[in-house]
């Protein structure tokens, strides 16, 4: 198996980053949607955009919040493994792979809560990554876009 992984553009504020993939599990858990498919992460404020069928009510948004919270205060481990692209489809969504992706993949693992294809930075246990808050959300054709940022 080749490990050359594809280079990287940008680098993320990893307590944010972390938090995006376990929203990301959370809103496939409560929603049965897809992972955000569109998603700015930033240190001072982060949006995703979801595609759902309806808007959450504000109690579903709390439980979003507390559900994410819950996963980061559990502390587990971020860990990261190698493998190639028939290994990884068995166990994470490759839909938003590009098409020049590297022939070995990392995916990242936050305990046996999330697993994704990611080249990013992270932080290495939840515990690292603060208190997650929604700032605000909307809905508007069929994308509810989700304001968030990370407290430490």
């Amino acid at each position: 198996m080749n490990n050359t992984l594809n280079s990287h553009n940008k680098q993320e504020y990893e307590p944010a980053h972390t938090a995006e993939h376990i929203l990301n599990a959370t809103m496939v858990r409560m929603f049965g949607c897809p992972r955000s498919r569109n998603a700015h992460i930033e240190k001072k404020k982060s949006k995703c955009d979801y595609i759902l069928d309806a808007e959450p009510s504000e109690e579903q948004v709390a439980e979003i919040q507390a559900k994410v919270n819950e996963v980061i205060s559990s502390g587990l481990d971020v860990t990261m493994e190698f493998m190639s692209h028939e290994q990884a489809s068995v166990i994470v969504d490759m839909s938003k792979l590009p098409d020049d992706a590297s022939e070995t993949l990392r995916i990242v693992r936050i305990g046996d809560y999330d697993a994704c294809a990611c080249i990013g930075a992270h932080v290495s246990n939840t515990r690292e990554i603060g208190e997650f808050r929604i700032i605000s959300h909307s809905y508007e054709s069929g994308i509810w876009r989700l304001r968030w940022k990370v407290v430490r």
